[in-house]
């Protein structure tokens, strides 16, 4: 629901959510609508175990696949003892508030919950109905949906953490994670933040100041433009002085928003401009400043901890080479490329630069490595990173614990010397973004949302469940898909099926990408760079899965026996003549006659299997298969002997799909072959999704088959005398005006979508008609923005 956001007295508030407490719980619903019309409004919430009933399948996915490893070694990152962990003088928080939503939040109240804290969240009106509220102890609303309305909002965090007595804050990270102006705020209030202090946030949260301290405090750093850029004339410039290829940075930037690479004159003028207005929407900075862009470059960071006490320890590396528009989208650690002796120099310069700015609490230095294992500094994260459970996997420490023993004032609990590390982590970003549209944002409601929680070796860090929504205002993050292994290629195996195991309906997913990257033949040899996206996906981009012979024979022979038990299926409910029970119908007289029969084939079919894809020609399959007679309590098939293409027959054995729409197939030894996602059922076949991506299949007869090829085809050509916005967003520019001459390519608009620049551009040489949108202007998917002649 939406509740107004005007400013009000909050003592009433106070006084409901003191009142609450002494209430019985049926009565607490009422206590909270008392202040339902106030700026902020009070959920408070039990913390006995009943009153987790809520949201038992997001509880789980932390724990999931952790009680036992095949090595034996339990998680360490998730043992932590109940109640009071202080191993200071100082005791911990009693309460903390989360200024943050989605899976940080939720990752950060289950630690807190773990160390005996309670915590308050905050949501907006978009997030009413919210995970991370129901993580919580408490929750508070604190505005309309934009983030400017309310997760932004500054003195309403202060005032709830008065409110609801939480003495300290975890930002998170985004938000209000780096901002020097809300530590502050905290510090004037007395109110403890969960990270570092605000020196060490403006120190290195202005890149070019960053940069400067770096260099004075020894660390290498990459050569460049250290002034500020003031325009596009100024860009150019200096980009030449430098030498293309250059990256264009916004001083305050982060998570790949405000950048941009040049390798001439127009893509730097082009790329000053739309950093800029990047940096302006995302950060209210949008200063810029321009470097060399190192060639064949690997995206390296460190993990460093400290505390107030004067230490600090550098953890295992981080592997972030895997990105989009410098946005990571696969993480792993350690790196397949940095050895020992290289990681130990930059850990020692990363705590030179810590210690050069009093650094307190966890924070990332990101570093460039090139191709001889030369490092330089790119930037420092005052922050939790997103990509901190891989760490976590490979070293068994809690970041978020530590983070808050040291605001707490403690001393961290280890040494550089207790730093170890223990297997292989990977992390895929699962993000509602359409690959195949190059990765414009999808919004939507989740109206089938079942993660792989039952996967040994897989944590799944989500802020969402069935029936959440992706919406416009906020990152399109859906979960973070985390593997462990002993080894690389087993972290890697492991991702492989939890990913085809993953299902995600009612918005589009990138599963099919990161799926794609993890076969791979460079990704698996550890051959990366963060030019990889660009080079093994050129454009137009990815596409979809190219099915190779194997995986073809392997989807045919699946999609047969599907069909031939769902045939089975059929003539089994038409049947009127089997066993009654109460006087209905059970399974008919054809269940009871194949389960009494002492044939073992019970039926053999000749079937031609259509596969086509989202790309290349469809490919096609001659199928002769045998149906086995039904196991004893089975009422179809579940064995079969398929041939392709008269091939060598297999045996392959299925059960028919669950009600997620996952369908495994098993060999002759039982073992899992493959699974595949019945997504959808059409009049001649299916829509099933393998290795995540989608295919459409048709399962004839020959005769039928045959006569296909007569079928007229329908036209589907392309209007490409209109541009439709490709995502819901909002118009940031229009560059054309009516009756203007324009080229296919041209820059026609811009369309900002959750904080991100988009360029839209001409598909055609001609004249612009009509233009039906303005600056400003909200569109949602395919509404139309100009026409042309």
């Amino acid at each position: 629901p939406s509740f107004p956001t005007n400013s009000a007295p909050l003592s009433v508030a106070l006084h409901t959510i003191m009142l609450s407490r002494q209430l019985p719980r049926a009565a607490r619903s009422t206590a909270t609508t008392a202040v339902r019309s106030k700026a902020l409004r009070v959920s408070p919430r039990l913390v006995d175990g009943s009153n987790r009933a809520y949201s038992a399948q997001v509880a789980g996915l932390w724990r999931a696949g952790f009680a036992a490893r095949q090595d034996g070694r339990s998680s360490r990152a998730f043992q932590v003892p109940a109640r009071n962990m202080s191993t200071g003088e100082k005791p911990l928080f009693d309460k903390i508030l989360i200024a943050n939503r989605g899976e940080i939040a939720c990752r950060i109240a289950r630690t807190a919950r773990k160390m005996g804290i309670k915590t308050v969240a905050v949501y907006s009106d978009a997030d009413a109905r919210a995970v991370h509220v129901k993580e919580c102890d408490e929750a508070i609303y604190i505005g309309a949906s934009p983030a400017m309305e309310s997760y932004l909002q500054m003195d309403r965090i202060i005032e709830a953490m008065k409110l609801t007595g939480a003495q300290a804050v975890h930002p998170g990270y985004g938000f209000l994670s780096e901002n020097p102006v809300f530590t502050q705020m905290l510090e004037k209030e007395g109110l403890t933040f969960i990270g570092p202090k605000t020196f060490a946030i403006q120190s290195m949260g202005d890149k070019i100041e960053s940069k400067t301290i770096a260099m004075n405090a020894g660390v290498s750093t990459i050569p460049g433009q250290l002034g500020l850029i003031n325009d596009e004339a100024a860009a150019i410039k200096v980009s030449k002085e430098i030498g293309y290829p250059v990256m264009i940075k916004a001083s305050a930037g982060g998570g790949g928003k405000g950048m941009r690479v040049a390798h001439n004159d127009k893509e730097a003028g082009e790329g000053f401009r739309l950093a800029k207005a990047e940096a302006a929407a995302s950060f209210g900075d949008d200063r810029i400043f321009i470097e060399k862009f190192v060639d064949k470059p690997r995206h390296i960071e460190i993990q460093i901890i400290a505390d107030s006490h004067g230490n600090c320890v550098y953890l295992p590396e981080r592997e972030c080479s895997i990105q989009r528009r410098n946005q990571k989208v696969i993480e792993e650690a350690p790196s397949p490329f940095i050895d020992e002796a290289t990681w130990r120099k930059m850990g020692e310069q990363a705590v030179q630069l810590a210690k050069a700015v009093q650094y307190q609490s966890a924070g990332t230095v990101e570093m460039m490595v090139d191709g001889d294992k030369n490092f330089y500094f790119l930037e420092m994260n005052t922050r939790l990173q997103v990509e901190h459970p891989v760490t976590e996997l490979i070293t068994g420490l809690d970041l978020v614990e530590l983070m808050i023993k040291v605001a707490a004032g403690e001393k961290l609990p280890i040494t550089q010397a207790d730093v170890k590390k223990e297997g292989w982590a990977m992390e895929s970003r699962i993000y509602a973004e359409d690959s195949l549209r190059n990765f414009l944002p999808s919004v939507g409601v989740l109206h089938r949302y079942v993660p792989p929680v039952d996967h040994e070796g897989v944590r799944i860090d989500t802020g969402v469940e069935e029936g959440s929504t992706i919406s416009i205002f906020y990152d399109p993050m859906i979960a973070k898909l985390c593997t462990y292994g002993k080894t690389r290629a087993e972290a890697i195996d492991k991702m492989k099926r939890a990913l085809d195991d993953y299902v995600i309906k009612g918005v589009v997913c990138n599963i099919n990408f990161v799926r794609d990257v993890m076969d791979n033949p460079r990704f698996m040899s550890g051959d990366l760079t963060t030019h990889f996206i660009d080079q093994e996906y050129p454009a137009p981009g990815f596409k979809g899965h190219i099915l190779t012979t194997a995986e073809a024979d392997r989807l045919a022979s699946i999609a047969a026996i599907l069909w031939a038990q769902h045939s089975q299926q059929k003539r089994l409910y038409l049947s009127t003549g089997g066993s009654k029970v109460a006087g209905k119908d059970t399974v008919g007289a054809a269940a009871l006659l194949s389960v009494t029969s002492t044939v073992q084939i019970m039926e053999e079919k000749d079937l031609v299997v259509t596969i086509q894809g989202t790309v290349g020609d469809p490919i096609t399959k001659r199928i002769h298969i045998k149906a086995h007679k039904p196991e004893l309590g089975d009422v179809i098939t579940s064995t079969f002997k398929v041939g392709v293409d008269d091939g060598e027959p297999s045996v392959l054995s299925a059960k028919l799909p669950i009600n997620s729409g996952l369908y495994t197939a098993k060999d002759a030894n039982g073992a899992d072959l493959q699974t595949v996602q019945l997504v959808e059922t059409t009049f001649d076949g299916y829509v099933l999704s393998m290795s995540g991506s989608p295919y459409k299949i048709k399962v004839w007869r020959p005769r039928i088959e045959e006569l296909s090829k007569y079928m007229p085809i329908r036209d589907l050509t392309e209007n490409t005398n209109e541009l439709r916005t490709p995502m819901p967003g909002k118009v940031h520019s229009i560059a054309v005006k009516v009756g203007e001459d324009v080229l296919a390519g041209q820059e026609l608009c811009v369309v900002e979508a959750m904080k991100m620049q988009n360029v839209l551009r001409a598909p055609k040489d001609g004249v612009i008609k009509s233009i039906h949108a303005e600056v400003g202007q909200n569109l949602n998917l395919d509404d139309l923005i100009i026409e042309l002649d």
